[in-house]
Formats: structure tokens, sequence, C-alpha cells
């Protein structure tokens, strides 16, 4: 990982491997073409982030190959799982930019995030099943996740809890040795 991957041949989509996927992925293909997606856009002279899934944790969806994304994006997503995306102008929004948030001549960096791959309306019923169990399962995972997490956050608040009461039997102890002090003992 960390290596840049020349996709095009003259350096104008670079992708680097940000976490590899598992020998099992599920990979965009001529069935699976419909991508969901989470991104976050970012200006390489300036560092500048323009564009994110991220803030409102929305998946932005297209179909691979009909030129509905920038061609970067028709390249490179059907070669990963996550990885970050470095793009010459000429393929990304070129001369012209976006404006106002992408300049002309931009090179755009892209940190993407394959989240699934689904087919297109009307195909075979066993696609769709396979795709849906898929999803289930990422869903199960997602939520064991979640549970852990869960666990991990109430431990913190036990462990957090018992040092607050180990601080308040000190404090208690140092109050009760400080009574009497000073009181001779004579009988």
């Amino acid at each position: 990982m960390g290596d840049s991957i020349d996709l095009t041949g003259d350096g104008g989509v670079l992708k680097t491997i940000v976490r590899r996927a598992k020998p099992d992925a599920i990979v965009p293909s001529e069935s699976l073409p419909l991508l969901d997606v989470h991104y976050e856009g970012i200006l390489a002279e300036t560092g500048e982030v323009f564009d994110t899934t991220h803030e409102d944790n929305t998946i932005f969806t297209f179909e691979l190959g009909l030129g509905s994304v920038i061609k970067a994006w028709d390249i490179a997503l059907k070669t990963m799982k996550f990885a970050k995306i470095t793009c010459k102008p000429e393929y990304a929004y070129g001369s012209a930019g976006s404006p106002p948030d992408v300049p002309p001549g931009a090179t755009l960096v892209f940190e993407v995030e394959l989240v699934a791959c689904r087919p297109r309306k009307g195909s075979s019923l066993s696609s769709v099943s396979e795709e849906k169990a898929r999803l289930e399962e990422l869903k199960k995972q997602r939520e064991v996740a979640a549970a852990v997490k869960e666990e991990e956050k109430k431990k913190r608040e036990e462990a957090k809890a018992a040092a607050a009461a180990r601080i308040q039997a000190k404090l208690e102890a140092k109050k009760g040795q400080g009574k009497g002090k000073g009181q001779s003992q004579i009988r």
C-alpha cells in the first residue's frame, strides 16, 4: 500500500490503495455496474475539500462506464475498493473546471471507498438475490461492529465510574484522618 499505480499510462490517473479489498470482495463488472461510493474531493494545489459525502454521510450512486462521472472515476473505480485517486485536469473537469468550487485546469485528489456494486434494473434474479445476501451480510457485520463499540464504551464508562469511586473513597478516608488532630487524649 502507498505505491501509486498509473492507470492510464500517461500519469493522468494515479491510484494509491488506502485499504486492500478482501480476496472475495465483490467488484464492479458488466453485471454489477451500479456503484455506491463514499468520497472526498480535494484540490491538489491547495488541499481544500471541494466536495464530500462524509459531512452528511450520504452515498453517491452512479453507473460505471456511462460518462456520468469524471473520466478518472470510470477508469479507477473498476479497479479498486478503497483508494486515493489523483486526476490530472484532462481526466477531471479539464480547462473549464467546475465553478465555483473547482478552478479551471485543476488537478484533483479523491479518496473513494466503493461501498457496494449492484446490478442494473431488470437483471437476473439470481444476481439480485446474491447482492441482497451480500448486503445483509454487510449489515450484520456493521451491527456486530456497533455492538462491539457499544460494549467498549460501556467498559470505559464502568472504568471511569470505578476510578471516581476510588478517588471519592480516598477523599473520604483523608477527611476521616483529619478529625481529632491536635486534641490530647487525657484520661
